[in-house]
């Protein structure tokens, strides 16, 4: 009675559970349970915040501590200003912002192609996806069910067959299919209900008792006949044809509860067709080019399911009735690893399917449009929807085809990697930025020497190597395809490449003061120019280390940009012409204290060259996987 409202009549019920523990409940309270879209992306910036707050936490009293103990004896603001800016280096600054960014304006993208995207993660998921499972109804097909003809069976009279199934189909609940049948055979007479089953998915049938006119059985045929009748003979033969049919059955016996009445006979079966979409085949055979399994999942027929699946031209093998199966996930490994379609499923067993192949490491995404989708859907990686579709199983997809149109998928796709690769760049950049100054920090600890960079030099490297590049790369195209291993793939570029730009740093700094000879006790102040020539040198130093880093990361960034298409190329420009803009520009020089002798520009290109050949070495002899 869960859900149910008594509107005429009385009788007696006996309540098996209540509450929490009804079916219903049950149902609706696992449909509610909030998970979030399982993202690579996600997890690995997590991480990479992680590692980077741990690094703070190791530099911040080790730069506070050398940077006021060098100037123990000068002036407290230059101490606290270096110190400043090598902590201010470790902040990734931007990096979630883009990185949201990204996925924000894929998904407003994919709005415009009518894909409705309910958690930003969806996008980048779909171009992780190694199986999808489709069903048939609504996903292959578009739902729009033909009917086809009605064959009356042993001499049953023609009248009382069409009254009879006329009357279940007009049924007020009447789903997809049973309207069809209403709309073919229309009801001719009245005959009085006395007790009646509806249809369930898990039973595949409904029966109706009318006064004086005995009991009639609608539904599949192999659930009411057995393999062997005559009648099923026929039927698999219509299903290998990819119809649907559905068999009507009479028995003089009373309905008994919820079970089967006994003694059927055949009256007369319905043949339906159903219209496969148009995009199937060509949205499919770009999946199985990608190297993503497919595997079909259905209530129906799993003859009537292969031969649907053929016709678009999936390579079926044999199909299998998902009753002679288990429905643990542990006990459908082999068969979900062996099949390709499967028939004849319930909707705990789609979901034992998903989770089956969860369990074998695969990344899935379940397509559907039924109530009976909803559970696998939930527990998909990525669950997809038709808008057309149940309420219960669009409220638990992360994507929604607004339209319908199965060939949206591979926009997503594209999306998807649009992102993955995109932010991969960008997440390069920042860490490499973030290593640098650790690298920095520790170096410039060890050999007791001021941290080589001022919090300007810092803005300028962060602004015209990884802001505006990172903002710039993050929404451009990308159609690389989609590879594991992000967050190994970041830190094994990432850090020998933040750590050469560190060291090159620390070597043009002290190449520098050798060079100039501005000793280390002298105040490099900006803040007090009580002593011009020691600011005047330390401008110099400052310069010099700011140059060969500018070198390295725009080395980095042109990496990270390959291939060089026109408008990467015109980016790396623009930013190299932004630097030689602030070391030659009077005003700008002024504002980043850039004084550049020749000598030392030279020395300091050269430093921030060889810090490229060390960055190539380690990338010819320990590429990043």
């Amino acid at each position: 009675m869960s859900g149910t409202i008594v509107t005429a009549g009385r009788g007696l019920y006996v309540a098996e559970s209540v509450g929490a523990t009804a079916y219903a409940n049950r149902i609706a309270a696992e449909a509610k349970i909030f998970t979030r879209t399982s993202s690579e992306i996600r997890r690995s910036i997590d991480s990479l915040l992680k590692y980077i707050t741990w690094a703070i936490v190791i530099a911040t009293p080790l730069q506070l501590w050398s940077q006021f103990h060098l100037n123990d004896t000068g002036s407290w603001r230059d101490a606290t200003i270096r110190a400043t800016a090598g902590l201010v280096g470790l902040v990734p600054e931007g990096l979630v912002l883009l990185t949201t960014l990204a996925f924000l304006t894929a998904a407003v993208q994919l709005t415009r192609q009518q894909v409705l995207v309910q958690e930003l993660p969806a996008v980048e998921g779909l171009a992780r996806v190694s199986v999808i499972c489709l069903d048939k109804t609504g996903t292959l097909t578009t739902g729009h069910i033909l009917f086809e003809h009605l064959e009356i069976l042993n001499m049953f009279d023609d009248a009382a067959v069409r009254v009879a199934l006329g009357l279940i189909a007009s049924d007020p609940a009447a789903n997809g299919t049973l309207s069809t049948i209403a709309s073919a055979v229309p009801v001719t007479s009245e005959w009085k209900t006395t007790a009646s089953i509806p249809f369930d998915s898990s039973r595949k049938w409904q029966a109706v008792q009318f006064e004086d006119h005995g009991t009639w059985v609608f539904g599949a045929p192999d659930i009411l006949l057995s393999t062997d009748h005559e009648i099923s003979k026929q039927v698999l033969a219509l299903a290998d044809s990819g119809r649907r049919v559905l068999l009507l059955c009479h028995t003089p016996s009373p309905i008994s509860g919820a079970s089967l009445p006994t003694n059927l006979e055949p009256a007369a079966y319905a043949v339906l067709k159903e219209e496969v979409r148009a995009d199937a085949a060509e949205t499919l055979a770009y999946f199985a080019a990608q190297g993503v399994g497919v595997k079909i999942i259905s209530g129906d027929n799993p003859a009537t399911v292969a031969a649907i699946a053929r016709s678009i031209g999936i390579d079926v093998r044999t199909p299998i009735d998902a009753r002679t199966l288990g429905t643990k996930p542990v006990e459908l490994v082999n068969a979900i690893t062996s099949g390709s379609v499967f028939g004849r499923v319930s909707p705990e067993q789609k979901r034992s399917f998903v989770q089956a192949l969860q369990l074998q490491g695969e990344v899935v995404a379940m397509t559907g449009d039924g109530v009976n989708d909803a559970l696998a859907l939930k527990h998909a990686d990525i669950g997809i929807a038709m808008d057309n579709g149940a309420s219960a199983t669009k409220a638990v997809a992360q994507i929604i085809l607004l339209d319908g149109q199965f060939s949206h998928l591979p926009n997503v796709v594209a999306e998807g990697r649009r992102v993955i690769g995109n932010v991969e760049r960008v997440s390069n950049l920042f860490v490499a930025k973030n290593v640098m100054s650790f690298v920095a920090i520790l170096s410039a600890a060890l050999i007791s020497r001021p941290f080589p960079l001022l919090p300007r030099h810092l803005t300028l490297l962060s602004t015209i190597t990884i802001g505006i590049p990172a903002f710039v790369l993050a929404l451009g195209p990308n159609t690389q395809r989609y590879q594991s291993g992000f967050m190994r793939r970041v830190l094994s570029f990432a850090i020998p490449a933040g750590a050469v730009a560190g060291l090159t740093v620390v070597i043009a700094d002290f190449v520098a003061h050798q060079s100039w000879g501005v000793a280390k006790e002298i105040s490099c102040s900006v803040v007090n120019t009580d002593n011009f020539v020691a600011n005047t040198e330390c401008w110099r130093v400052g310069s010099g280390a700011t140059l060969a880093v500018l070198i390295v990361f725009f080395w980095i960034l042109i990496l990270l940009a390959r291939p060089l298409r026109a408008w990467k190329l015109a980016l790396v420009s623009t930013m190299v012409g932004l630097g030689a803009f602030a070391y030659t520009v009077p005003f700008a020089r002024e504002f980043f204290n850039f004084n550049l002798p020749l000598g030392l520009m030279i020395e300091s290109s050269l430093i921030g060259l060889g810090g490229i050949g060390v960055i190539e070495i380690f990338r010819r002899f320990i590429p990043a996987k």
